[in-house]
């Protein structure tokens, strides 16, 4: 099974949790990619709002119907794919820039749903944990965050400026509370189990299931 089929298998398993008159939140990347015609498919009667432009043409593109998120505060289910995840449910997330929009539809969900391959589970997280900053201060904020590489793309939907934490950590929880703490840091990768309802992998042509909440 390759990574492709494995992300499809998550992907469509995912969308078999969504029921007619759901509200749900559309995460960015290529697992998503996969989740966007499934559901479309379906032809359920439901509100969408999407984490990133390119979630939205595509979701617009396959006729499902994609509101801003000013028109919904809450979200049956929330589905993303994910970097790294570890066995308790800790992510890496931001590989595609869009972990600040994405945290927020997370957090704004009955049920956050993470998808992914075979390759996304590891026993413990590792750099980099994506960082989104303000332009405004921005070398002080770098001075005081430390081992952070700015990244050669394009500004977040918000305008903020992508970049990676590359220093290593054992703490997830530590970094995440010092990330956040930090002057000009808008947001950080690190999504804490609290977050996550269920896991939802790709394997040996089946799916495995975790429920973490």
């Amino acid at each position: 099974m390759s990574v492709d089929d494995e992300k499809r298998a998550a992907a469509e398993a995912a969308a078999q949790l969504v029921t007619d008159g759901m509200t749900v939140g559309l995460g960015t990347g290529t697992t998503v990619s996969y989740l966007l015609p499934a559901l479309a498919r379906r032809r359920l009667s439901i509100r969408c709002v999407a984490t990133s432009p390119r979630t939205e043409q595509m979701a617009r593109d396959l006729g499902l119907a994609v509101e801003s998120f000013g028109e919904i505060d809450h979200f049956d289910l929330t589905i993303d794919g994910t970097d790294q995840v570890t066995p308790d449910g800790w992510l890496i997330k931001g590989g595609g820039a869009a972990h600040t929009r994405e945290k927020i539809v997370a957090a704004a969900a009955s049920r956050f749903i993470v998808i992914g391959d075979s390759k996304k589970p590891v026993a413990a997280l590792r750099p980099p944990v994506p960082v989104e900053l303000m332009e405004f201060g921005l070398r002080a904020t770098l001075r005081l965050l430390g081992s952070v590489t700015l990244r050669d793309v394009p500004r977040s939907p918000d305008g903020g400026v992508i970049g990676d934490y590359t220093a290593a950590f054992d703490d997830p929880a530590e970094l995440a509370a010092r990330l956040s703490a930090t002057p000009g840091l808008v947001a950080h990768g690190l999504f804490p189990p609290e977050l996550v309802a269920m896991v939802l992998i790709g394997r040996d042509g089946s799916v495995e299931q975790r429920v973490l909440r």
